[in-house]
């Protein structure tokens, strides 16, 4: 990394340094050529050795490999039975696609609030959004940290809820020793590209009930079985036949994308161990400066981080968040926001819902800001971040 003049006490990058990117190498290059050089690049063999391998690698039962992490909160929603006049439980500090899955199926997303420490969701918040409505509870992982599972579990046994876990940034996460993946009634996974492990795109969703894995592979293949056991018409009249017996969508992973996704996988335990390793430094630096505040961290997550956010004390600087942001930006750390609260959003104004519903979460989105954390990243690298951060606290600390 060339070296620029010393700004501040501090070297400035040579160029820039984006808050997350994929790690890609020669031998996940050499695995999706094979595919793309064989038989089959789609409804393939490589979707199956996908899924398998994350059933072994999570401990669920079944693994269903579909086109995005979208596709698979949407896919949850069909096999949970979710439709009009149905309710479904979410958090605003989330991609869209958690609460849009919900409207998706006529739904209405219900945003609970969230702790102003963890940011994942409260459970209590929960518990006080529950009507006569509410069919399921999508609870993020955010930030790759395990919600509070047990006590969301308890929640949705008691109500007769469907507990979706929304993964999309945990896949390498353990809960109480237990992989993430196995633990709610469905679980869902992404692999885009500043995610732990990527495929391009891609995601799957995790079951351990027979039911939904079958509700599951319909809602992702059009409702089309060749199931003679799922059929309902015409006699089976040769290896042609088959049935529509759903409605389904075409949420199907190529096999050149399952290809990357086994490879990354088959190194997911070295990614998972630099990010904790990144994670570390950053946490111990920033526990030494006042005006940063460290997202907490409850004790049952063993936490592969997709996301490292850091809070600051607005009360203890000059400026606000978007002077910051810029400040980091000049010195070649580009960060990123995550996220804006989802019913914030235009469309979902449109749809009645108002500023104020969930205050922890209002005040938290003030604040927050998410820096470079991806495995690639040398020792260098998280000593210029960490640096940044320091020099731009330095230069507002009132």
């Amino acid at each position: 990394m060339e070296r620029l003049a010393i700004k501040g006490g501090y070297p400035v990058r040579g160029g820039k340094i984006y808050y997350g990117r994929q790690w890609i190498e020669e031998e996940d290059i050499a695995a999706v050529n094979e595919v793309l050089r064989s038989d089959f690049i789609t409804c393939g063999p490589k979707v199956e050795e996908m899924e398998r391998l994350l059933e072994t690698y999570t401990g669920a039962k079944h693994a269903v490999a579909v086109s995005n992490g979208t596709a698979a909160l949407h896919c949850a929603c069909i096999a949970a039975g979710i439709g009009p006049g149905d309710e479904v439980i979410t958090t605003p500090l989330t991609f869209a696609a958690s609460a849009n899955c919900a409207l998706y199926c006529g739904a209405k997303p219900v945003f609970a609030d969230i702790n102003s420490e963890t940011y994942n969701i409260d459970p209590e918040s929960i518990k006080n959004h529950i009507t006569e409505n509410t069919k399921a509870v999508v609870a993020v992982d955010f930030t790759g940290q395990a919600v509070e599972i047990e006590k969301i579990r308890k929640i949705c046994d008691e109500n007769n809820l469907i507990f979706i876990e929304d993964a999309a940034h945990s896949i390498a996460t353990k809960y109480n020793g237990r992989r993430v993946g196995s633990l709610a009634d469905m679980t869902t996974f992404s692999f885009h590209p500043v995610k732990t492990i990527t495929g391009g795109e891609g995601g799957a969703i995790l079951t351990n009930d027979d039911t939904l894995y079958n509700k599951l592979v319909l809602a992702h293949t059009h409702g089309i079985t060749h199931d003679e056991s799922l059929m309902e018409g015409a006699p089976h009249e040769g290896p042609w036949y088959y049935e529509e017996v759903s409605l389904g969508y075409n949420y199907r992973i190529t096999d050149f994308q399952a290809a990357l996704i086994v490879s990354q996988l088959n190194k997911i335990e070295k990614f998972a161990a630099r990010r904790k390793e990144i994670v570390k430094k950053y946490d111990e630096a920033f526990s030494k400066i006042p005006e940063i505040i460290v997202q907490k961290e409850i004790p049952e997550s063993d936490t592969c981080r997709h996301l490292y956010i850091i809070r600051l004390d607005l009360k203890k600087l000059s400026c606000n968040r978007k002077e910051f942001f810029d400040a980091m930006s000049a010195e070649n750390v580009q960060c990123q926001i995550h996220y804006v609260p989802v019913y914030w959003f235009p469309y979902y104004q449109h749809l009645g819902y108002e500023k104020g519903l969930c205050p922890n979460a209002e005040e938290v989105y003030k604040s927050i800001m998410s820096i470079p954390l991806y495995p690639r990243m040398t020792d260098q690298d998280v000593k210029d971040v960490i640096h940044a951060v320091e020099k731009v606290v330095t230069n507002y600390r009132m």
